[in-house]
């Protein structure tokens, strides 16, 4: 079943389409008040290599706990996950997550790594490829935010696994998480069984820490926003008017991500002008922090029973494995 990894799209028509919707997305965004952008513009190509980095960062705790949990558990996800399963890769990056679990799993039938940053998605679905040959591999370059077409069906083989990990569930607001797994539950088929990963609320410091690295990789991966706009949507900001701005809003339970004017200023996005205001911030990503029962409640909400979760000693983080009410 082996075969090699292609994309149906050509990398120049996903890279046009993107621009189009980016550039509408942030002439949109920056006429907010609060100005925003959407965080799924955070990861261009140096965006999602300065991602990896800040995963190896130790003030960063979600990857190695969340890694920690599913080598822990790998052998009961996959019997949860049954033989021939049909594993999808929602914001695959490296495909790192999946090796963990992949030598527990009894013979899957494929491998569908979905992801945006398209040269990265073909590295690891050739790198799959290669090393996995029994398993077809379908990489889907898509923004899975909307509505996407998976080759699922085309298989009759066993379970459709939905994963998605590193607490990404937390950049939608709470109605929007809920609806984003009502509809992959719905595009997936009622055999199919979700693998989240979520993050747990915590002290204030250490969540501080972990978006607020000395190195300042987080500030790097934040301000690369402005360098992909400048490039790709003839936009004017200058970057050293700028600083990278993230907190935990215990009221909300949510770290919140920002770029901030140091002064006055006006930016012109594709002719398009906006005013700064001193310290008026531009919102780029909100990342919430959940209870155990608190998802679950979410996940009820969305149709999903909760079925089983992992977390870790310290309980910083969570990962859950959820079916279909119908299902």
């Amino acid at each position: 079943m082996g075969n090699m990894a292609t994309i149906d799209q050509s990398q120049a028509d996903v890279a046009a389409l993107s621009v189009d919707e980016f550039r509408h997305s942030v002439i949109t965004g920056l006429a907010n008040e609060p100005k925003r952008i959407p965080c799924k513009y955070l990861y261009d190509e140096r965006g999602a290599k300065l991602f990896e980095a800040i995963c190896e960062l130790e003030e960063y705790y979600p990857t190695q706990t969340e890694l920690g949990i599913l080598s822990r558990n790998a052998e009961e996800i996959a019997d949860l996950a049954g033989t021939h399963c049909n594993f999808v890769d929602l914001g695959s990056g490296s495909g790192m997550k999946m090796r963990v679990l992949l030598n527990a799993f009894d013979a899957p039938a494929s491998y569908i790594p979905v992801d945006v940053a398209s040269k990265q998605l073909l590295a690891c679905a050739q790198e799959f490829s290669e090393v996995h040959p029994q398993i077809a591999v379908h990489p889907v370059c898509a923004d899975y935010t909307h509505a996407i077409e998976l080759p699922v069906p085309a298989f009759n083989a066993g379970r459709t696994i939905v994963f998605f990990p590193g607490s990404t569930i937390g950049n939608f607001e709470p109605w929007e998480a809920a609806g984003f797994l009502r509809r992959m539950t719905e595009a997936c088929g009622p055999n199919t069984r979700l693998l989240i990963g979520v993050d747990l609320q915590k002290s204030k410091r250490v969540l501080d820490r972990a978006y607020n690295d000395p190195k300042g990789i987080t500030a790097a991966f934040n301000r690369n926003l402005l360098v992909r706009a400048n490039r790709e949507l003839d936009a004017d900001f200058e970057l050293r008017y700028f600083r990278h701005h993230a907190f935990y809003n215990q009221v909300f339970g949510r770290i919140e991500m920002h770029l901030v004017s140091r002064h006055r200023q006006v930016v012109s996005i594709n002719g398009t002008c906006f005013d700064f205001e001193t310290d008026e911030p531009i919102v780029t990503e909100h990342s919430y922090k959940y209870t155990v029962s608190g998802f679950q409640r979410l996940a009820l909400n969305a149709g999903l029973n909760p079925v089983r979760c992992w977390t870790d000693d310290k309980q910083w983080f969570s990962v859950h494995w959820l079916r279909p009410t119908a299902g």
